[in-house]
């Protein structure tokens, strides 16, 4: 017997469905992607649904047969579609519920979503998201599916596959051909296909003229599923730059409603330690039980406290978030200290543990 596999497509919005309107700039084009998709043979195919399924649903299609198996899809598309530069924590709590909802439905989950956020989303579903059991698949488009050139259509059809026909619990990314672990990625072009890259970890599979499938990278779950909705977004983000002033640091710090701030500092986490002004804002800051959280500006690498300057943040409190993009640090950051209960020291412990994979822990990092 042919097995059927189901995959809940959640169309949030983004480019991928895009058209241009009368000013001929890009806008949301409600209620039609799920006619392209059913006129397109290569993601739907009337004869096998009618072999295996018989009647669908009007939101219902069938990719043509891989393999020995039949993925049938089901597409749910937000009202309004959200432009994902407008999204922030409640649409990714929206995105949460929506997978809890139908876990027990569904063999795995697509999200078709904006490129401009598309990391954090995925960070914070990967800390939402506890003991997965199932692939929840992130995607999107530089250009939309109705142009006549586009990377939409492969990135849809990829991720479907992934999401039906393969076991990876994990919350990811897929673009251009590579599958990357969400809390690991980041978005680095606006003008290529290739949008987005994992610079600390490697794909969890690729896709050529076979699918490759990095089963030693791919995490296992350690815990029951359950979905986490409890979000502080009382956190903040600020990259060090040469003329940045104690007072510019502490209008942000002395903010009542900041609880936690990522820093992104130079190299392997150094700051300009000879600025005793600056370290004792942060301390401060620290003093009063705001968590802090220490990031390099690089796309690839970690803080290390190997240099005077790195050493500074650490003996003042701030935490290492080692290679965490700031996607992750930031998204990490609202999970923990909406977990409610916690401790100042509980908290820090968390934000220094690599709790899904987001990080990876060394020794030799403080």
């Amino acid at each position: 017997m042919t097995p059927i596999r189901r995959v809940l497509v959640i169309y949030v919005g983004g480019t991928i469905g895009m058209e241009r309107n009368e000013n001929n700039v890009y806008a949301p084009s409600p209620n039609k992607l799920l006619q392209k998709l059913k006129f397109h043979s290569q993601m739907h195919d009337q004869v096998l649904a009618k072999k295996f399924i018989g009647e669908l649903g009007y939101n219902q299609l069938v990719l043509p047969e891989i393999g020995n198996e039949v993925v049938l899809y089901e597409l749910k598309e937000y009202n309004p579609l959200l432009d994902s530069s407008n999204m922030c924590s409640k649409d990714w709590i929206r995105i949460a519920n929506d997978i809890g909802k139908n876990y027990d439905k569904f063999d795995g989950f697509v999200i078709l979503h904006g490129t401009d956020t598309l990391a954090y989303t995925s960070s914070a579903l990967s800390f939402m998201l506890e003991g997965l059991q199932k692939p929840v698949i992130l995607t999107g488009s530089q250009i939309p599916i109705f142009e006549t050139r586009s990377d939409a259509k492969d990135n849809i059809l990829s991720s479907l596959i992934l999401a039906g026909c393969y076991k990876i619990p994990e919350v990811c990314i897929f673009f251009a051909n590579k599958l990357l672990r969400g809390n690991r990625t980041a978005k680095i072009s606006s003008i290529h296909l290739n949008a987005f890259d994992s610079p600390n970890y490697q794909p969890l599979a690729e896709v050529g003229i076979d699918i490759k499938v990095n089963k030693h990278f791919i995490l296992q779950p350690t815990s029951p599923f359950q979905v986490h909705t409890k979000l502080n977004s009382n956190v903040g983000l600020l990259s060090f730059f040469p003329t940045i002033t104690p007072c510019m640091f502490r209008a942000i710090l002395q903010c009542p409603s900041v609880e936690g701030l990522v820093l992104q500092s130079y190299g392997v986490g150094n700051i300009p330690s000879n600025r005793t002004e600056l370290l004792q804002v942060i301390e401060e800051a620290v003093r009063r039980e705001t968590v802090i959280v220490n990031i390099t500006q690089c796309p690839q690498g970690t803080v290390s406290a190997t240099y005077e300057t790195g050493k500074a943040l650490e003996k003042i409190g701030v935490i290492s978030g080692h290679d965490m993009t700031a996607e992750a640090a930031l998204t990490k950051l609202c999970y923990v200290l909406g977990i409610p209960g916690l401790t100042y020291e509980q908290r820090v412990l968390l934000m220094k543990e690599n709790i899904r994979g987001e990080l990876t822990n060394n020794n030799n990092i403080y």
